[in-house]
């Protein structure tokens, strides 16, 4: 038997997991979820583990989710993180706008431009959080912002090597 060019390598009962669709949904709730573990420091030098797995999606597969899916993921982040309602709804729809905007004028990407991308979209979301929490009168010194900035920045890799191993299993890609 001859197999054409434009047939994908399948073997029999290979292909996407059950409710693939909704796997990277599930990935960024569960990453949500991860600001309810008991963990207590003085200073918060974590990243915001929901938008980096929501931005480390959206530079992977543009096409898993429309920029509204941005808006109900920042209204839970919103509630589990004790963030002002309507912070993340902003910032994640902006960030996922940006990202489309991006989409559309870079013509290709590698390994450093989605690197810079996901930085400046870290960077965009730690500002609007310092600037809203300076406003609702916080004495919040800009350096406090710049070590979970870096750490962001630093881990973002992590993130999207995570996204890109969930993404594998989800289409069962070997």
């Amino acid at each position: 038997m001859v197999r054409s060019a434009l047939t994908p390598n399948k073997r029999i009962g290979e292909g996407p997991v059950p409710a693939a669709h909704l796997v990277p949904a599930a990935s960024v709730v569960v990453a949500i979820l991860l600001t309810a573990l008991p963990i207590v420091v003085q200073s918060g030098w974590f990243p915001n583990f929901g938008f980096m797995v929501l931005i480390a999606w959206r530079l992977r597969r543009p096409d898993v989710w429309p920029a509204w899916w941005a808006a109900p993921l920042g209204l839970l982040n919103d509630f589990l993180t004790g963030a002002p309602i309507g912070l993340s709804v902003t910032v994640w729809t902006v960030a996922m706008l940006a990202a489309d905007f991006a989409d559309r004028r870079i013509m290709w990407r590698d390994y450093w431009i989605e690197w810079t991308l996901g930085a400046l979209l870290i960077v965009m979301d730690q500002l609007a959080q310092w600037q809203v929490a300076a406003w609702m009168g916080a004495r919040l010194p800009f350096a406090s912002v710049i070590p979970p900035m870096l750490i962001s920045i630093a881990a973002f890799p992590l993130f999207a090597w995570a996204v890109a191993s969930i993404d594998r299993w989800r289409l069962r890609r070997k």
